[in-house]
């Protein structure tokens, strides 16, 4: 046996294991735990994709093992998450409404299959990727438990507020927008500005408005994505 071929594969075993823990934190309501292990799913998702490139150990078994993995982290646990936050009881005459959560859970699934066979997504993405998402819909219960009693808690709490987040959820997933790379390959500062600029935005959010900026930078990113591509556009013209 190839040991090297395993350790990307281990990860990924890795990502699934905190994906499923994530799940349980969730049917117990400990929201926090949820977002804690969903974001630890996500580290290891990204190492099992490095070490796959580092050994040059890539290959169809790793490539779907992964989205079965992320099915999970990414897609399962952000759609029961909205199922409990649309489970409040003051919708009680709307029984089967907490359901809709599960269109994330739909959305990552068509998203991840996609991905799987889209050659024009090797070096950036096109649509929201799903841990992204799965990190924005996971961190709504804790931005509403940190912020109570405001106006954010206000509109999050409304369930046409989360049925919109959930239906726009799954729709940037599968959106035909092209969202720039992360991937920071050397350090040319005129070549990589926008996500230099981004990375230092979210940094700074995350120290001065902590869990709040969880959904704000998803958000961000997706905006800053779309003026480039404005821009890209316009100065072919």
């Amino acid at each position: 046996m190839n040991i090297k071929a395993q350790i990307p594969n281990l990860f990924t075993m890795l990502n699934l294991l905190s994906g499923c823990v994530a799940l349980v934190m969730a049917m117990d309501l400990n929201f926090d735990l949820a977002f804690y292990f969903v974001c630890l799913g996500i580290f290891f998702d990204f190492f099992d994709g490095f070490f796959a490139r580092k050994f040059k150990v890539a290959g169809p078994l790793g490539v779907q093992l992964d989205s079965l993995a992320d099915m999970v982290t990414s897609g399962v646990v952000p759609g029961f998450v909205m199922l409990c936050l649309l489970s409040n009881k003051n919708y009680s005459s709307f029984h089967y409404l907490p359901y809709l959560g599960f269109i994330i859970t739909l959305g990552a699934c068509y998203r991840l299959a996609k991905f799987n066979i889209d050659i024009r997504q090797s070096d950036s993405f096109i649509g929201l990727p799903t841990p992204a998402n799965a990190l924005l819909i996971t961190s709504l219960p804790l931005v509403i438990s940190n912020y109570h009693d405001t106006v954010i808690t206000a509109y999050l709490s409304n369930q046409w507020v989360l049925i919109g987040i959930t239906l726009l959820s799954a729709y940037i997933m599968n959106a035909e927008i092209p969202l720039f790379s992360l991937k920071i390959k050397d350090f040319s500062f005129a070549k990589y500005k926008l996500q230099i600029f981004f990375l230092a935005i979210s940094v700074l959010m995350l120290i001065f408005l902590q869990i709040l900026a969880v959904p704000l930078i998803i958000i961000l990113y997706v905006l800053l994505s779309v003026l480039d591509n404005t821009f890209k556009i316009t100065s072919k013209q």
